[in-house]
């Protein structure tokens, strides 16, 4: 009589328990990380007699989890990953409106500039072109210094956002240590602790979509934390994520273990919040900061050249359209034994390429420059200046020690040092500083084309007489020339000394003559030569071969190229963090319907229980009436 208690009794709280644990899994059907738990029962070893066993009921031997660590391993990697690709793919966004097309964009204020000029070129003293010129080239000045201010204001973006990453990879860390010790402690019931379980599992979950991460378990039960090959928390011991500012002015994070501070690769980082923003800022937010840059500085030199070589309508040498960028000095690193100063100067608009530059110094002045927008490496036998993709480099003072290493950045902030210089239009330097005259006594009907400084050069007013021959060539006199003779003519053709270039038309006599000579006074109202030459840089091959108009279309094109690629990474790591996420939410999962199944179930068992207790109970007590 009192097994059969037993028996009952046993079943009511196994089914208690198996009642209660499915409860726990209703009620956390909605908790975020929250993983399935179930009753394990198990049967209790029978009693023998003398006619074989007779069972003794039943007992709960543990409550198990729900929890499939390959799946588990494939859900944190996934949204990590899917993590690291929104974060670049949003900032890219962006960084999309920052250059927007049309009239509202910076290639059509370069334009309207450039433009401006032909009215100039039409009517040189008309002061009201001149006006309108200064005012686009303001225009275009102000959009210039706007993007920069743009771009500054994204870093500063990307700034705070890995600041807040890394807080809250500290602080995830700190509580995933916190259990560590907890469940290492609870291990040695024998019983895992399921919930303490879920909790560090949603933990490693959260610190993967700021940062990726790999796991270890150790035996005690705890979870040993990696990002790359450092160990971010070991047992209850953390390290603490850091950033830092490498040499060359990227970000980089670390890990800091007491007074040992160890850098993590980028390159290991393919996941996480933190991956993304290191690859928004140090490739896609530089690369266009380069691009900018290049293209203000560009346009700045060319304009000033060109501007600096006619002549204002007061009869002055022309001046600086804009105000010039100075390139910055090279950064030298810490580690730098020498003293020396890295210069840098525009040497060819055109050969310029849109990077920041990492020079190295060797032994005996030699020097190697590396290109890092695409890591190509060119050596020198030094010493310096030397001439690097349109960029002139000096040693400005002191000296580069064997090993020095400096990083280059001429481009980072120069748009946002574009802004014009001139105050009155009369100092736009329309005129050319030279004049082309055909002698009076010509009987042919040569004309003059095209006449405008081209370089600056010493003998650049000196007089240069072309004198025509009868077999359709020309003799040159004049100093700096080199005074050749018998070079050949074509109407239209240029004819190129001393810094000026020259087009004539027409077909000359033999014994005709054309005299180029520095402009005479008077002559600067009625010449426009030089407004022609600023006209021309619209179509002067700058940008990679672009021309100086079309430099901010292959710029946004660019931007565009990295949009739409990183919103489509964005999109296809984002199904499958969404199909691994699903695959384990249905195996680890709580599935209502499932529960509601098991609580009849186990309802209808707690139920039996009771009614075999309550028969147990009734035969007792028929039992002791009987023996009355």
């Amino acid at each position: 009589m009192s097994n059969l208690m037993n028996v009952g009794s046993r079943a009511l709280m196994a089914n208690q328990t198996a009642l209660s644990t499915t409860g726990q899994n209703i009620a956390n059907a909605n908790t975020v990380g929250y993983s399935r738990q179930s009753a394990v029962l198990q049967s209790v070893p029978g009693q023998y007699t003398g006619s074989g066993y007779i069972g003794k009921g039943v007992e709960v031997a543990n409550v198990t989890r729900s929890h499939n660590e390959f799946l588990a391993r494939q859900a944190v990697q996934s949204q990590s990953i899917a993590a690291m690709d929104s974060t670049r793919a949003d900032r890219l966004d962006a960084l999309e409106d920052v250059f927007p097309s049309g009239k509202s964009g910076l290639g059509a204020a370069v334009s309207d500039m450039l433009n401006a000029f032909s009215d100039v070129a039409a009517t040189p003293s008309d002061t009201t072109a001149r006006n309108v010129v200064l005012s686009r080239a303001d225009e275009m000045a102000a959009r210039f210094t706007n993007a920069q201010t743009q771009l500054d204001d994204l870093q500063r973006g990307v700034n705070s956002g890995l600041d807040e990453a890394v807080k809250s990879v500290n602080s995830l860390a700190g509580r995933v240590a916190a259990l560590n010790e907890q469940i290492a402690r609870s291990q040695g019931s024998g019983h895992a602790p399921n919930d303490l379980l879920d909790q560090r599992d949603q933990l490693v979950r959260d610190i993967g979509t700021q940062v990726q991460v790999s796991t270890v378990a150790a035996d005690d039960g705890s979870l040993n934390v990696f990002i790359g090959s450092q160990a971010l928390v070991l047992g209850a011991s953390t390290a603490k994520l850091a950033m830092q500012t490498a040499d060359g002015g990227t970000s980089q994070i670390t890990l800091e273990r007491g007074t040992l501070s160890t850098p993590v690769d980028e390159s290991i980082l393919s996941g996480g919040k933190v991956a993304g923003l290191l690859r928004f800022q140090n490739s896609d937010l530089t690369s266009t900061r380069d691009g900018l840059g290049r293209m203000a500085l560009a346009i700045a030199a060319d304009v000033n050249a060109q501007n600096r070589l006619g002549v204002d309508l007061d009869g002055h040498a022309g001046r600086s359209l804009f105000r010039d960028i100075a390139i910055p000095d090279a950064e030298a690193e810490l580690a730098n034994t020498g003293n020396g100063v890295v210069a840098a100067s525009v040497s060819d608009t055109s050969a310029m390429a849109a990077s920041s530059y990492r020079i190295k110094f060797g032994a005996g002045g030699s020097f190697e420059v590396t290109r890092l927008s695409d890591g190509k490496a060119t050596q020198h036998t030094g010493p310096l200046p030397a001439v690097v993709d349109g960029l002139r480099l000096d040693l400005a003072s002191g000296t580069a020690a064997a090993g020095d290493v400096f990083t280059l950045k001429p481009y980072t902030a120069a748009a946002g040092k574009m802004a014009v210089a001139l105050n009155s239009p009369r100092e736009l330097a329309a005129a050319s500083p030279v004049e082309a005259r055909p002698a009076a006594g010509n009987t042919g009907s040569i004309a003059v084309g095209t006449l405008a400084a081209t370089s600056a050069n010493a003998n650049l007013t000196t007089p240069v007489t072309l004198t025509f021959n009868a077999n359709g060539t020309f003799n040159v006199a004049g100093a700096g020339t080199g005074n050749p003779s018998g070079v050949a003519y074509a109407s239209g053709q240029s004819i190129s000394y001393n810094g000026w270039t020259l087009a004539l038309s027409g077909t000359p006599k033999v014994g005709d003559t054309v005299t180029v000579q520095a402009t005479t006074s008077g002559y600067t109202t009625l010449n426009a030569g030089n407004a022609n030459a600023v006209l021309a840089l619209r179509d002067k091959a700058v940008f990679d071969g672009a021309p100086m108009v079309d430099g901010y279309a292959s710029l946004i094109a660019q931007v565009g190229v990295r949009s739409q690629s990183a919103q489509y990474a964005a999109s296809v790591s984002e199904s499958i963090a969404t199909s691994t996420e699903t695959k384990r939410a249905n195996q680890d999962g709580v599935n209502l319907d499932e529960e509601a199944a098991d609580l009849l179930q186990y309802q209808q068992a707690y139920q039996a229980s009771a009614k075999m207790i309550q028969v147990a109970q009734n035969l007792f007590d028929t039992l002791l009436q009987n023996m009355r």
